[in-house]
Parts: C-alpha cells; sequence; structure tokens
C-alpha cells in the first residue's frame, strides 16, 4: 500500500499541496466547502487515523533555496551546507532551487515555488528587485537573509534576517578615527542590499558624532554591476588626485579589491592607508587576518536560519519577524604599507 501524503490528497481533489497544507495548519485562505472536502478525502484514505483532533499531520518538510549565484563565494555555499545538515537533522530536506541573478523578459520562477511541492522558500543573494517581487507574491512562507533597501520590514510578506551593520560599521569606524585617520571614505554599492544601506548609515553617523567632514569624492555609493566590480573600482580610484588617509569597505570582497590597486599602485600610499571591510571572508588572501572586519560566524547562521525556516512552517500565523544578528568585531591595524 502507497503511503498516503499531502500530495495524494491533493492530487485526488486536483487542488495544490499548498492548500492542503493550509486545511491542516488552520491558516485562513480556503473557504469552509474545500476545508470539509480536505478533511473527508483524508478520512477516506486513512490520512487522519491515529492523529488527535486539531493536530497536524508530521512528515519530512520540503523546503525550497532560492538563491542567486551561490558559487560566486564560500560565504554562500557554507550558509547553505549548514542549513541543510540542520535540516536533515530535523526531518527536512533544503531543495536547491537557482534563479537568475538579473531579471529579463523568459523569466520564471521554478514551477516548484508554484505547484505545492515546497512548504517554505528560503530567498539569499537575490538582490534584482522584480525578481523580489515576484517571490513575495508566492503563497508558501518565505524566509529572507537580506534583500534590498528598497523594501521595508513591512514589505516583506515573511521573515528577514539581517547581520546587524549600522552599529558594527560605526565602531569600525570609530576605530579608524583613533587610529589618526582625518579623512575617511567609504566604498560599498548602498543600492544593492540593506545590510551595505546599514553599514553607510553608520559609517556617516560616526563621522557626524566625531566631528569629521564626509568628503563626497571619497564616498562610492553608487551602484556596482555584480560582474564589474574590479574595473568599477579601479575606476574610481583612478579617478581621485589623492586618496584618503582611510577606506571603511562594505565588504571584505570589496576591500580584497582596494587592496589589489594599492599594491598596484605603490607611488598613490607613500604614508600607507588605513582599509576595513566586513564579513570576516577567508577566500580573499591578498586581506585574509591583515584588515579588520566583522564575522557573525556564517556556519551558525546557516543553522539559525533553518531554525527560523521550521518555526515559520510550525507556526505560519504567528508574526512576521525582524532579526538582527550582531557580528563580532575583529580588530586588526589595517594599515597597508608598500
Amino acid at each position: 500500500m502507497r503511503k498516503v501524503t499531502m500530495q495524494t490528497i491533493a492530487d485526488e481533489l486536483g487542488i495544490s499541496r499548498v492548500t492542503v497544507w493550509k486545511v491542516f495548519n488552520n491558516h485562513e485562505g480556503v473557504s469552509e466547502a474545500l476545508k470539509t472536502a480536505v478533511l473527508k478525502k483524508a478520512e477516506q484514505l486513512g490520512y487522519l487515523k491515529g492523529i488527535p483532533e486539531n493536530s497536524a499531520p508530521s512528515e519530512p518538510k520540503n523546503i525550497a533555496l532560492v538563491v542567486s549565484r551561490p558559487e560566486s563565494s564560500t560565504y554562500w555555499t557554507s550558509i547553505i551546507h549548514n542549513m541543510a545538515e540542520e535540516f536533515a537533522r530535523n526531518n527536512s530536506n533544503l531543495i536547491y532551487t537557482s534563479i537568475d541573478p538579473i531579471f529579463s523578459d523568459g523569466f520564471s520562477l521554478p514551477t516548484g515555488l508554484k505547484n505545492g511541492s515546497c512548504d517554505l522558500a528560503i530567498v539569499m543573494n537575490v538582490y534584482d528587485a522584480e525578481i523580489v517581487r515576484r517571490i513575495t507574491d508566492i503563497a508558501i512562507p518565505k524566509v529572507f537573509l537580506d534583500t534590498i533597501p528598497d523594501l521595508t520590514s513591512a514589505d516583506i510578506p515573511g521573515d528577514l534576517i539581517l547581520i546587524e551593520g549600522f552599529h558594527t560599521t560605526y565602531n569600525i569606524t570609530e576605530s579608524v578615527i583613533k587610529s589618526g585617520a582625518k579623512t575617511i571614505g567609504f566604498i560599498g554599492d548602498i543600492h544593492y542590499a540593506w545590510t551595505n544601506a546599514d553599514r553607510f548609515k553608520g559609517f556617516g553617523q560616526c563621522l557626524l558624532d566625531n566631528n569629521i567632514e564626509i568628503k563626497k569624492e571619497f564616498v562610492m555609493t553608487d551602484r556596482i554591476g555584480i560582474f564589474s566590480y574590479k574595473q568599477t573600482l579601479y575606476d574610481y580610484l583612478d579617478s581621485l588626485p589623492e586618496l584618503p588617509d582611510a577606506f571603511v569597505c562594505a565588504s571584505d570582497f570589496i576591500a580584497h579589491f582596494v587592496h589589489f590597486y594599492l599594491t598596484e599602485h605603490p607611488e598613490r600610499i607613500p604614508n600607507g592607508i588605513i582599509v576595513t571591510g566586513f564579513d570576516a571572508s577567508e577566500e580573499f588572501a591578498n586581506v585574509e587576518g591583515l584588515i579588520t572586519t566583522a564575522d557573525a560566524r556564517i556556519d551558525l547562521l546557516g543553522k539559525r536560519l533553518a531554525q527560523q525556516s521550521l518555526y515559520r512552517i510550525a507556526t505560519p500565523d504567528a508574526p512576521y519577524e525582524l532579526t538582527y544578528v550582531r557580528p563580532k568585531i575583529i580588530y586588526r591595524d589595517s594599515k597597508i604599507t608598500v
């Protein structure tokens, strides 16, 4: 005898698995007539046999990971690996769902997100506004790791987890000031991600509180194409008649390009220059272990995303949560001399 699942009931009635899931979890959006039909069919198939009244049937959960370009960084692959391990310990399956990074006319969401085969979607490294909008429109619960800065938490129909950036970057910038820097720049695309925008705000507030002028020529916050970072940053640095005493970078990824540029142009930093990052990445050998950065423990971050997802599946009607993960600042000398 085949095992009866929610999908079995959905197939028998010609409806989606999400609809069946909503009925068993007392979720709104299903008519009374359809609820009755689902429960009757479940009883006929023996699905509810031995299950206490008002309790949700237990079966393995399927979680869709909606991600763009995870291979672009070990940052993402580490998070995914630790998520998968946590789900495996909790009778759940992580289903890899890769999507394009940029919206185009031929774009469409994977079928698995729309046909009821998944209980929840985790969304990460997706920063195209139109793609994010389409993801928010799907019916299943969602957990986001970061998102585009044009949205507020009220615009996100799901839980949102963020790496705390405002206070962390404030403290990083303050350490740069204490080291003696008088002119300090910031580099990071603040239109790309919510966390980048927060980091720039923290940088600006720190300079304001310390009565240090924010010189526009030393602030590079424009949009940067995901495939053109090196050229864009090199062109920007070439355009500056002189460099500041320090650059606070929104990520180690940016900092490592800045470091490469400076080592290729030693004449531009006769007295050295301070460069800081964010993310505590180990994949950029030229700055790893050398610059001040922020460590959010991405191994634990993957586990945290999985736990939030399981909570959301178990309590779909609970208020959405906005969670900040505070990273630990790793202070280093950060001065680049060549």
